[in-house]
């Protein structure tokens, strides 16, 4: 689907266009075949490139091709049946034009589509830089809600269970992937403010130092929850550990006590003649003596700490 947006000036209203022209802003989700060579006819784009967006593992990159720079990033997607919680979008910037092209919806794209942002698609490499903008907002607010809950959990961790451990290697997993998608698209940030790729005014040169500062802390901010799961999963594994090691002492130590009358019983009903066989009070010799022999050995334990 190929959709032409104009918007001339702020304020004013998004037109919708059935072709494009000179400061257009044109959005494609899930192009066919025949939508791809339609771009590649319209904008004189390079093939081979903007066909590497029909790869759902595509890594951001970036690449400058003729007049037209390539701009490949991922935002916070969460796909079913596909084990990954991050999609690939494309953003081509040319002379008089900026396209938007990807294979999901774009979440992060539906404010400026329903009007919800001030913008002119005119100023095409502002408009691209908020889109970055809105880009990394919406990793903020993903890694918000993931430091929530880890938080919470961090506070329980003494009475963590299985499936809290096996939701903390979900989280780790989406962390990971949020680093894969920032740290590239850092890099070819870097990329911009030392290149002549772009041309850039002050206030955009400015609003790129301010989305390096953020994609980076955004990376730092990610590790650090990273690191915190990992000190989480850690701790609750050694107590884990130590609680089924105090449970298997203690089994160790009933089955030894247990086993004490269970010999000197066994050894008492043997056919032959035995001590106390014709003591009227051999019983209760026998089971004082067995009762004396749990004790010492309870005493013993409980010593050692063993129970």
């Amino acid at each position: 689907m190929i959709e032409h947006y104009y918007k001339k000036e702020v304020p004013s209203v998004m037109e919708t266009l059935t072709a494009p022209c000179a400061g257009v802003w044109t959005h494609v989700i899930a192009p066919s075949e025949t939508e791809f060579e339609t771009l590649i006819q319209l904008y004189g784009l390079e093939e081979t490139i903007i066909k590497d967006i029909g790869d759902f593992f595509e890594v951001p990159r970036f690449e400058r091709e003729g007049k037209s720079a390539y701009f490949f990033a991922r935002y916070p997607y969460d796909v079913k049946d596909i084990d990954i919680d991050t999609a690939p979008i494309l953003i081509i910037l040319g002379d008089t034009f900026l396209i938007t092209i990807a294979s999901q919806e774009v979440p992060f794209l539906k404010p400026f589509i329903e009007g919800k942002r001030e913008f002119s698609t005119i100023h095409k490499t502002r408009l691209f830089l908020e889109f970055l903008s809105e880009l990394m907002m919406t990793y903020e607010q993903k890694l918000t809600r993931t430091r929530r809950m880890v938080y919470r959990d961090m506070g329980r961790v003494r009475s963590i269970r299985g499936r809290d451990i096996q939701r903390l290697v979900f989280l780790e997993q989406e962390l990971n992937e949020s680093i894969s998608a920032l740290a590239p698209t850092n890099t070819w940030l870097n990329q911009l403010t030392k290149g002549n790729y772009i041309q850039l005014f002050s206030e955009e040169r400015e609003l790129l130092d301010d989305l390096l500062i953020e994609n980076a802390q955004l990376v730092d901010s990610a590790k650090s929850i990273l690191k915190t799961i990992q000190n989480i999963r850690g701790a609750s594994e050694a107590i884990l550990t130590q609680n089924l090691n105090g449970t298997i002492r203690m089994l160790t130590a009933f089955t030894i006590i247990l086993t004490i009358p269970t010999l000197i019983a066994s050894l008492f009903g043997m056919n032959v003649d035995i001590p106390f066989d014709n003591n009227p009070y051999g019983f209760v010799i026998v089971l004082g003596s067995i009762l004396c022999v749990i004790g010492i050995t309870l005493y013993f334990f409980r010593r050692n700490r063993w129970l």
